[in-house]
């Protein structure tokens, strides 16, 4: 593969993903927010969407093709303290580092502070990166589900798959994916909107 090949499947990639991500509405602060604070669950239907797509994907790959996986290993202290930093930040500003270009492309002015901060990050991380690998130095396992289970990884990623079918199933059954867009399409669940409703009218009958 040339340079060249590898930049235009990259740019094909990414307006395929950007597409499907904007046509989600899975980018709105409404919905992002929403599954932080779990009342709306828009955002875990998509990525266990994804999730079910790469795992029958690598089922195939490896079980028809040999294709040999390389996994990295659990890095406990790195993993907990790194993923309780990045989800207090989607928190607080109701993006991801996916989302953010996103909101940037729909019009959302505050995405640009976010898109801003991920690139001064990047940069103290990368002028930083000897210290903070030694800080969070730890030997980890390379021990996937297959190899506790005892069966080819294709089999345990193929009823993985199975699972969180039966999972998304569930939850779509509890609260549909029109509800979690919401009538405006903004991410602001349907009963996120009346429950503000209902506290608005209670705050008239309060003052009257």
């Amino acid at each position: 593969m040339t340079v060249l090949s590898g930049i235009l499947i990259g740019l094909a990639t990414g307006a395929v993903f950007g597409f499907a991500l904007e046509k989600s509405r899975v980018f709105e602060p409404g919905a992002i927010v929403g599954q932080m604070q779990l009342r709306n669950f828009l955002m875990l239907k998509i990525f266990l969407a994804a999730v079910v797509t790469g795992l029958i994907a690598l089922a195939v790959m490896n079980g028809l093709f040999g294709v040999k996986l390389s996994l990295k290993p659990l890095l406990l202290k790195a993993d907990i303290i790194g993923g309780l930093i990045l989800g207090a930040g989607i928190a607080l500003s109701g993006a991801c580092p996916g989302t953010s270009l996103a909101q940037v492309g729909a019009g959302y002015r505050d995405a640009l502070f976010v898109v801003a901060g991920g690139i001064a990050g990047a940069l103290v991380y990368g002028y930083n990166d000897a210290a903070i690998t030694a800080l969070f130095a730890e030997k980890g396992d390379k021990l996937g589900f297959d190899k506790l289970i005892g069966l080819p990884f294709w089999a345990v990623a193929l009823m993985l798959a199975a699972m969180l079918v039966l999972v998304l199933g569930v939850l779509e059954k509890a609260m549909p994916w029109q509800s979690d867009v919401g009538r405006d399409v903004d991410g602001l669940a349907d009963r996120d909107e009346a429950g503000a409703a209902e506290g608005s009218t209670g705050k008239l009958r309060q003052a009257h």
